[in-house]
């Protein structure tokens, strides 16, 4: 089965950084179709930073990261793109689920959802029907036209999720998706989250520091200082080969 998401050899640091330790340091791993991989490590570890190098958010000081986003064309490598290309691959192949939601106050449901398909061009109507279908799969039916400050907690998250996969991307991250939510709130969001993604075969990677959160996931890779020291796909979350790239 072809990867979905390969990075290899993934080293960053910033030049303004107190820590002497880079912030990544030859960090690999492979993503497959449909698998689920929670990234757990300590404050500092490097997990964001991953997170944000995987997606194209940052470009690695070394190392590179290939994003298969279609059966018709080979992997995109992330570093070979510049900043407005990788933005543009971001909106059409990657989706995002964020702690806070980060939706727009000042839109509905369904406004919020569908904008993420029109800024890449989708039309209005188009659009707006692909987002109605996402949020009634998502069980927001009659909700459409409510605004982030109506919906509860665990709503509003929904939405940031049918946002996420109105296109269909590629891949999912989401960064601490249920950290603002209590715990039953937060089992139906990580239902809806891992429904959405790995029940249509797409991977999702899930930023986490909450164990119960890592658990839902068929795979957890732990950091530490920046290295790749655990990987459950090795067995009993144990140690990560040399290089720290699934086999």
């Amino acid at each position: 089965m072809a990867p979905v998401l390969q990075a290899r050899e993934l080293s960053k640091s910033y030049a303004d950084t107190l820590q002497a330790a880079p912030a990544l340091h030859g960090v690999g791993l492979t993503v497959l179709p449909g698998e689920s991989v929670a990234i757990m490590g300590p404050s500092g570890s490097g997990k964001t930073t991953l997170m944000h190098v995987l997606s194209g958010i940052l470009t690695p000081d070394a190392g590179e990261v290939q994003l298969a986003v279609g059966s018709d064309r080979g992997p995109v490598a992330l570093s070979a793109l510049d900043a407005e290309q990788r933005a543009r691959l971001r909106r059409e192949h990657i989706g995002f689920v964020f702690q806070e939601g980060l939706l727009l106050p000042e839109l509905t449901a369904l406004e919020n959802v569908a904008v993420a398909l029109m800024v890449s061009g989708v039309r209005r109507s188009t659009a707006e029907q692909q987002a109605a279908g996402w949020l009634g799969a998502l069980g927001l039916s009659g909700w459409e036209q409510h605004r982030p400050g109506q919906l509860s907690g665990g709503q509003a998250q929904r939405v940031a999720i049918a946002r996420a996969q109105a296109a269909e991307p590629a891949v999912v991250f989401a960064d601490e998706p249920t950290g603002a939510l209590d715990s039953t709130t937060s089992e139906a969001v990580l239902d809806a989250l891992l429904d959405s993604t790995v029940g249509r075969g797409a991977p999702l990677v899930v930023v986490t520091h909450d164990e119960t959160v890592a658990a839902r996931c068929a795979r957890i890779i732990r950091l530490q200082d920046g290295r790749l020291v655990a990987d459950s796909a090795d067995g009993a979350d144990g140690a990560a080969s040399a290089t720290g790239e699934r086999r």
